[in-house]
């Protein structure tokens, strides 16, 4: 089995789930025992500076040996909690097929191209896959193996030019929490990627602006067999308030760059109704235009029910990062160019979602994202194209070599 793929395997048995309702950071203690491992394995393989601070990020450093600028590689630690990821047992599936991947024959769980015609790109390669129980952790394990086999090589073969190559493991990116403690001035990098995408060949620097929105509909109880004119129900006001945002614009019916309203989340009573949801665009006027829609949706409701029927909160997360790549685009042709180094054909897509790398963008470190292989993340079905991973790890050192040329 190739380092990529022994690194991989090994990792995905650990459990890193983070967790949305935890108030400490990292949201789970468990995440910090990757990032030991990581630590450990970047002291042996003789990367310098290594380091897991008190919030359970892990940096190291390869020192330069030409002259470029110093480059950032960082990938998460932690898995989505949407699926256990408790006792991850990954199988490699030889020579693909294109027919039918059984999970688990017991409880007839089965990864199909019918229902993922993707997988038909595949055929001939390499396939890993769960037993259909737990995801598989290749978001972004699959990032963190692939940069700890880049470092590996490019330590191991001096005579690969490179500036100052910087490397970071973060916890909580899968809560949005991934980089509200990150050091970028300790961290080094000038630029940097984050290797956190997922079909061979994706490029990503267009993301999603992003907020999340908090509705409590607040209600009157009044016994139903005398309750005319007098009852406020809080569930019939909240799936009217729901009725009022635009039918069209939720994830189900929307793709490429159009933006979305995801109610996510919905519970209570006649008393209390909570909804949560996500607002996300591309564009930021449509963005704007979202939340506009949301709040006069609220107002519509208080005039009709009373004041403070409906009450929104809306908390921005994160922006699109295209306005702070822009100014440096060599990050996305140097990309670009060892793809195709490599035979691989560099396809940019905008980002249905965000990354690490979208916020540390604003934070002073432009951070494009970059393809692992991997498939059908925070899910069972998820799989991992294993010639893909090896390529991608290849990739890494054609691609942090390149700037030392540029």
């Amino acid at each position: 089995m190739s380092e990529v793929l022994e690194r991989f395997f090994r990792y995905v048995k650990v459990d890193t789930q983070s967790r949305e309702e935890s108030e400490s950071f990292p949201s789970t203690e468990k995440q910090k025992n990757l990032g030991r491992m990581l630590e450990a394995e970047l002291k042996e393989i003789g990367a310098e500076n290594v380091r897991m601070d008190e919030w359970g990020y892990v940096y190291a450093e390869i020192p330069a040996n030409a002259e470029a600028p110093a480059l950032g590689l960082i990938a998460h630690m932690d898995t989505s909690e949407a699926v256990s990821g408790t006792d991850v047992k990954p199988r490699l599936v030889e020579n693909y097929d294109g027919g039918d991947i059984v999970l688990n024959e017991e409880a007839g769980i089965v990864l199909s191209p019918q229902d993922y015609p993707e997988m038909l790109h595949y055929c001939g390669k390499r396939l890993i896959v769960t037993d259909g129980t737990t995801l598989l952790g290749a978001d972004d394990k699959a990032g963190v193996a692939e940069i700890m086999t880049a470092a590996h090589t490019l330590i191991a073969h001096p005579e690969i030019p490179h500036g100052k190559v910087c490397i970071g493991f973060t916890p909580d990116e899968e809560v949005g929490r991934g980089v509200d403690h990150f050091d970028v001035e300790g961290f080094g990098a000038e630029l940097a990627y984050t290797v956190d995408g997922g079909a061979v060949g994706e490029i990503e620097y267009e993301n999603f602006n992003a907020a999340g929105m908090h509705v409590t509909v607040t209600g009157r109880s009044i016994h139903p067999g005398d309750s005319k004119g007098k009852m406020k129900n809080a569930v019939t006001m909240a799936m009217e308030f729901q009725g009022l945002l635009p039918a069209g614009e939720v994830p189900e019916l929307t793709e490429g760059y159009e933006g979305f309203t995801h109610l996510m989340e919905i519970g209570g009573d006649v008393e209390k109704t909570v909804m949560k949801y996500i607002i996300r665009d591309h564009d930021r006027a449509k963005f704007a235009e979202k939340k506009r829609v949301a709040l006069a949706a609220a107002d519509f409701m208080n005039a009709k029910y009373g004041a403070g029927t409906v009450e929104v909160e809306i908390r921005d997360q994160y922006e699109n990062m295209k306005e702070q790549i822009l100014p440096h685009m060599e990050l996305i042709d140097l990309a670009k160019a060892a793809m195709e180094t490599h035979g691989i054909t560099p396809v940019e897509v905008p980002i249905r979602g965000g990354t690490d790398g979208a916020r540390l963008s604003y934070m002073g470190l432009p951070c494009p994202n970059l393809c692992t292989g991997g498939h059908n993340f925070h899910g069972r079905f998820e799989y991992a194209c294993a010639d893909a991973m090896e390529t991608i790890a290849q990739m890494l050192v054609t691609l942090v070599s390149s700037f030392a040329k540029h």
